[in-house]
């Protein structure tokens, strides 16, 4: 299932979805929406006499087996206990995974909702309720096939292939010096919130992964669920400045801490998680170039003004990490 190809989803045609999907002993009206989503691909497929479902078709070689049924048995894990999660569907033979030619994928019920407003406070503290919910069930049992979110997976192995020929030459020497210095801070940043509990997370903790009806928000795409400390569900909620963000945390943890602990040294983490993420990102497009959803998606990115202004931005995270973390 480790493929090599850049292009792997041109297998990806409309018969082969209606094949996969009927694989399952359903029958598809020939309906097909693609839905957004770049690092794999999801489809809205009509259902003769039923509700839509949502196929997922996994990346070829991104996730092994292993890695995606521990994806799949966290969601089981979170809707046992009666949380608003999207879990995929179970088939007849009982397993979740489902394999078509090349490709894993799993079906989903489809569910409607809009994103929360996260300038909402209210709306802040139910979602820290959700959170903590999810985090004390993701401290019970660690990943064994998931990887860890850490500075050498995401920030350090991201440098090294912007720099193998990603980069501008004229900006590499910039790019790599500023780089080495934001790395540098991170580390120090982990060490300093030591010892850290990394536990299950839902990993890519943003509001176009949570659909809020109800009332309540309902997760969504657990596809980069992982190993991390909490606080990585967490930092993707704030935004604004300082006194701004520090009223949002504010919510945020106390609804969080009326279901689980909460260890406030990794409030020095959250601009070095947020540094990492945008080396990871800026990689995790250079990687998927070739990729031909990601050109016409991203027209902004690989230009010599996205890289001068990437490296303005770790530049600045720079500073951020210099200074003291949010205190509540």
């Amino acid at each position: 299932m480790h493929s090599k190809n850049p292009r792997p989803f041109d297998a990806l045609t409309p018969d082969f979805i209606l094949q996969a999907v009927e694989s399952q002993g359903l029958i598809c009206d020939g309906r097909i929406f693609p839905l957004n989503s770049y690092e794999n691909r999801v489809y809205q497929v009509g259902i003769e006499d039923s509700e839509p479902l949502i196929a997922k078709f996994y990346r070829p070689g991104r996730w092994t087996g292993e890695q995606i049924r521990e994806e799949h048995e966290f969601c089981f894990e979170l809707v046992a206990q009666e949380l608003p999660v999207v879990a995929p569907l179970i088939a007849a033979d009982d397993d979740s995974l489902l394999q078509r030619g090349d490709f894993y994928f799993a079906l989903f019920p489809r569910r409607g909702g809009r994103a929360p407003e996260l300038d909402n406070l209210d709306n802040l503290l139910v979602i820290g309720r959700l959170l903590g919910r999810i985090h004390r069930i993701g401290t019970s049992n660690p990943f064994e096939h998931r990887p860890l979110l850490d500075s050498t997976s995401y920030g350090y192995a991201s440098v090294e292939f912007i720099v193998n020929g990603v980069i501008p030459i004229e900006l590499e020497a910039t790019y790599q010096e500023v780089a080495s210095e934001l790395l540098a801070r991170i580390d120090a940043a982990l060490v300093e919130a030591s010892p850290i509990q990394n536990i299950r997370v839902h990993g890519d903790c943003h509001i176009g992964n949570m659909l809020w009806r109800d009332d309540a928000p309902h997760f969504v795409d657990f596809d980069d669920t992982r190993m991390a400390p909490a606080v990585q569900d967490l930092w993707m909620l704030l935004s604004g400045d300082r006194r701004e963000q520090t009223i949002q945390l504010d919510q945020v943890l106390t609804g969080y801490c009326e279901f689980a602990d909460f260890n406030h040294r990794e409030l020095r983490l959250v601009e070095a998680l947020r540094s990492l993420r945008m080396l990871y990102y800026s990689a995790w497009l250079a990687r998927r170039w070739d990729d031909p959803a990601f050109p016409p998606s991203f027209p902004w990115f690989n230009t010599r003004n996205y890289w001068e202004g990437h490296v303005a931005d770790l530049r600045a995270q720079v500073l951020e990490l210099d200074e003291q973390p949010l205190l509540l």
